[in-house]
């Protein structure tokens, strides 16, 4: 079944985020530090929240508040109903975040997020290393920043697999020579290695290499990865990619925007994938997969 994409919004300056929230979708626009909503029932896209600090990747948890990665802020929040905001983590090891930039919440209601920093203004930077982490909640409420990742350079977009024993990361690092891959990392249960660590050695699923790799992705109700990758600049484009759990290609669809940041499924049977995108759209198909339903 090819995906035919209509665009619900024009370009309004970076886009991303995306989340299905109380039968309406939520997607932050980065550079105006805004949370959108838009109402599948009326069209209507409205201000859902400002002032967040030039939001990033959105999650809800299991309480249904609404997560985020406030880039601009290097810090790592969330949004309850109140208006609040809640600082969970901005320091790692007394050095401030980079960016944290995308976020996966696992069945424990752990907080997994990635830290990159991209652009070329890199002087503020206090730590050395651009990593993965997981924030853990202690006995006093507080969250403890756990470093998960040492081989990330720029990691992007993350998910953890149906069973939560594998971490599918986005090494997007862009320049020439750079690694850009679909990256598998096994996650180690609790005090099985000696050193500590979170997850195991890699295996990369698919290199993206010399074009633009992926940006955001979600997972299907299958537990295949649906991700957004590729750029008009080179190759095939702006596409959706369907990966099976080992990394084969199921489906392409391409979409009509050139650089798409990321994707969720919504609609009242989590059918329909909403795209962002680079240059600020939203975009939406009917599809025949199917989200995943919220635990």
């Amino acid at each position: 079944m090819a995906w035919d994409f209509e665009t619900l919004l024009e370009p309004i300056g970076l886009t991303e985020g995306p989340v299905w929230y109380r039968e309406a979708l939520l997607f932050t626009n980065i550079p105006n530090s805004r949370i959108m909503r838009f109402d599948p029932d009326s069209g209507e896209i409205s201000v859902w929240r400002e002032g967040t600090n030039n939001a990033n990747g959105l999650m809800l948890d299991a309480d249904g508040v609404v997560n985020a990665c406030e880039g601009g802020g290097r810090r790592m929040v969330k949004y309850p109903d109140d208006g609040a905001t809640i600082e969970l983590c901005a320091e790692f090891d007394g050095s401030r975040l980079n960016s944290p930039n995308d976020l996966a919440i696992d069945g424990k209601g752990r907080i997994w997020f990635t830290d990159p920093r991209y652009g070329d203004f890199r002087d503020d930077m206090e730590l050395d290393h651009e990593s993965i982490y997981r924030l853990d909640r202690q006995a006093d409420g507080n969250w403890h920043p756990e470093r998960v990742t040492y081989d990330t350079t720029a990691p992007n977009g993350l998910l953890l697999s149906l069973d939560e024993t594998v971490l599918y990361v986005a090494q997007s690092k862009y320049g020439e020579g750079e690694h850009r891959e679909l990256r598998a990392y096994p996650v180690l249960d609790e005090g099985s290695d000696e050193n500590g660590a979170v997850v195991g050695r890699y295996e990369v699923l698919h290199n993206f290499y010399p074009h633009r790799g992926i940006d955001g992705m979600c997972l299907d109700s299958e537990g295949n990865i649906v991700a957004t990758a590729g750029s008009g600049i080179s190759g095939p484009g702006g596409m959706i990619y369907v990966f099976a759990p080992n990394g084969r290609v199921l489906e392409t669809h391409p979409l009509p925007c050139d650089a798409p940041t990321n994707c969720t499924f919504g609609g009242s049977d989590l059918r329909d994938l909403y795209v962002t995108s680079l240059e600020g759209h939203l975009l939406r198909a009917r599809t025949d997969r199917q989200g995943l339903v919220p635990r």
